[in-house]
């Protein structure tokens, strides 16, 4: 890329020539469950893993909701590509989040943006409980664990994590940590073999016996009890997340209509209607999530929590809708293998299992609405 972008729909652009480059290799791609490391060079090369990090560290600079815009687009052509940049870009945007609330995050933010780090996120199966195994040595910390799903862990340079921590006659602790995979102990094994999102390497870390230094420890917290620290990932991350699942409604739309434009039966022009009500529906929440998130500066509250959360649910059930009837729409071409909308539809299933499941979420938000903990 010979300059950065500076506005929204130059970062769309470059999404976009980036997403067309990518869009031969994904049917043999969801054949095979390989995850493109190619792709992952080029979009570092052209500055989109550094999209978020501020420009005075380095990078793109670009605004929360603009990077919601370039998975977007990427995702109309490679939904694999653009979950797993997501799961690298709410990590990123959790330390922009730091940033503008007066947190020193620039460390990593350089990382980022001056090494061209690719960063993992295991938070989706440590939650808040977190798990495996921790001994305080001097200087840092022993720990063990298998994380899974860890999305593009195979191209990945460092996981940001967490690890359970138990002490005889203390209650259970968790410390945050990012540990490099090059690190001791650090492996990966290849178990991601699913009905969509197949090829977003989302494999299992497995750490035995790593020491991390207490200079990598960004948090330690009571387990089993929620932290702020949550209200700042589902802030930072569900936007982005479900902006690469409206990427992929935008694509079976824009199939759906384009195969059947001119048609007038009754029944074809009701389920495109339903199709379209859907389709706006979890588009609006999805702006509504940006909305809210106010470009990073939102407060990290339990309620801010709980109305992202509600939004995350109600959307992924809407872009589900939408493909489902794109396929209804066009018939049992829809529902053959040669057929994009075949993939999208196993693909933005994956949208459920993004923290929170529904029964999950419901009861999250609903304790937050008659004011207890959000989680217990």
């Amino acid at each position: 890329m010979s300059a950065t972008p500076v506005t929204t729909e130059q970062w769309i652009d470059v999404a976009r020539q980036l997403g067309e480059s990518f869009a031969p290799e994904v049917a043999e791609r969801d054949r095979s469950g390989e995850l493109s490391k190619s792709n992952f060079h080029a979009l570092r090369d052209a500055g989109i893993t550094c999209a978020l990090v501020p420009s005075e560290f380095g990078g793109g600079g670009a605004t929360h909701a603009e990077m919601g815009a370039i998975l977007r687009e990427i995702a109309r052509h490679d939904p694999s590509t653009a979950v797993t940049l997501a799961m690298h870009s709410h990590l990123v945007a959790a330390q922009v989040w730091r940033h503008k609330h007066g947190i020193d995050a620039e460390k990593m933010c350089r990382r980022v943006a001056g090494d061209g780090a690719i960063l993992v996120s295991t938070g989706a199966s440590d939650w808040v409980p977190s798990n495996g195994t921790t001994t305080q040595v001097d200087g840092g910390y022993r720990v063990s664990a298998r994380k899974a799903p860890a999305s593009g862990c195979e191209v990945g340079d460092v996981v940001v994590t967490s690890l359970r921590w138990e002490q005889e006659g203390a209650e259970p602790q968790v410390i945050h940590c990012s540990i490099p995979f090059s690190a001791d102990g650090v492996s990966v094994e290849l178990t991601w073999d699913t009905l969509g999102l197949r090829a977003t390497g989302s494999h299992t870390v497995v750490f035995d016996d790593v020491f991390v230094p207490d200079a990598a420890v960004a948090l330690v917290r009571p387990a089993d009890a929620w932290h702020p620290v949550w209200n700042t990932v589902v802030g930072a991350a569900m936007p982005l997340i479900m902006a690469a699942y409206n990427g992929m409604a935008d694509r079976a739309v824009e199939i759906t209509l384009g195969m059947a434009k001119g048609r007038s039966e009754p029944h074809c022009i009701q389920a495109t209607g339903e199709m379209m009500n859907a389709y706006v529906t979890g588009t609006d929440l999805v702006a509504a999530m940006f909305a809210e998130a106010d470009d990073l500066n939102f407060a990290n509250t339990d309620e801010f929590a709980g109305r992202m959360l509600s939004r995350k649910t109600v959307a992924t059930d809407a872009f589900i809708d939408t493909v489902r009837k794109a396929i209804e729409v066009t018939g049992g071409v829809g529902y053959t293998r040669s057929s994009d909308l075949e993939r999208l539809y196993r693909d933005v299933h994956g949208a459920l299992f993004h923290p929170l499941l529904p029964a999950k979420q419901q009861r999250l938000s609903g304790r937050v609405a008659l004011g207890h903990s959000p989680f217990g």
